[in-house]
């Protein structure tokens, strides 16, 4: 599996595109604006886009996400049911933030702890990982290591937990019961910012660190 990410929105939002690299089929992870970027790079890379696959549905994450799909004619997979109300209310963030207006959308897949996505020969994993969003999922390839988080955790710090139902607690539960046990020699591209490891991030990050070894 290859990926490069394209930063999007004046959030700079760590949007992800992964591909097989013997078929080229692609996923786009969280295309939260700046469309004709990511559009760049599918051609750029001959990548044959099959779906979008969303962590959860803040603006900065999900606000391409309709005009990507109509675009390619490919499905929407994700997030988890619990943020439903975030799609629905895309018109709303959009506003608040200063984001250009956006479409609504319905996901064709609802995503749930324990599913898999398949591309090409690549498998991902799909962990519910809520606390920033009630609904927010991350997807794992574990023959690479890797993780896409989303906003659940960040080099140096966590996801904010200050949202509509966003919950602190379920939040560290998630980093420490679901992500720590990957294991610390997983990548992580995160939402924002640099990339970092499990490992780094349970010895070093202030929120979540394990001072007992």
């Amino acid at each position: 599996m290859k990926y490069k990410i394209v930063p999007v929105t004046p959030f700079q939002q760590n949007c992800t595109v992964m591909w097989c690299e013997k078929t080229l089929k692609a996923v786009v992870v969280d295309p939260g604006g700046d469309v004709h970027k990511i559009v760049s790079l599918l051609e750029t890379e001959k990548l044959i886009l099959e779906k979008i696959l969303l962590t959860h549905a803040h603006i900065d994450h999900a606000g391409g996400t309709a005009e990507l799909a109509i675009l390619k004619n490919v499905p929407i997979e994700g997030p988890h049911k619990d943020d439903q109300f975030w799609i629905e209310g895309l018109d709303q963030q959009s506003a608040m933030f200063g984001f250009p207006k956006v479409s609504n959308f319905v996901p064709n897949r609802w995503l749930n702890d324990g599913d898999q996505i398949r591309f090409g020969e690549v498998v991902l994993e799909v962990l519910h990982c809520p606390g920033h969003t009630p609904g927010h999922v991350i997807f794992y390839n574990a023959d690479e290591k890797l993780a896409q988080v989303g906003d659940v955790i960040f080099q140096g710090s966590i996801g904010r937990t200050d949202f509509p139902r966003g919950n602190h607690q379920d939040l560290i539960r998630s980093i420490k019961e679901k992500l720590f046990v990957l294991g610390d020699d997983i990548r992580f591209i995160p939402g924002h910012g640099p990339m970092s490891t499990l490992g780094a991030e349970r010895k070093h990050n202030p929120f979540v660190a394990d001072h007992r070894g």
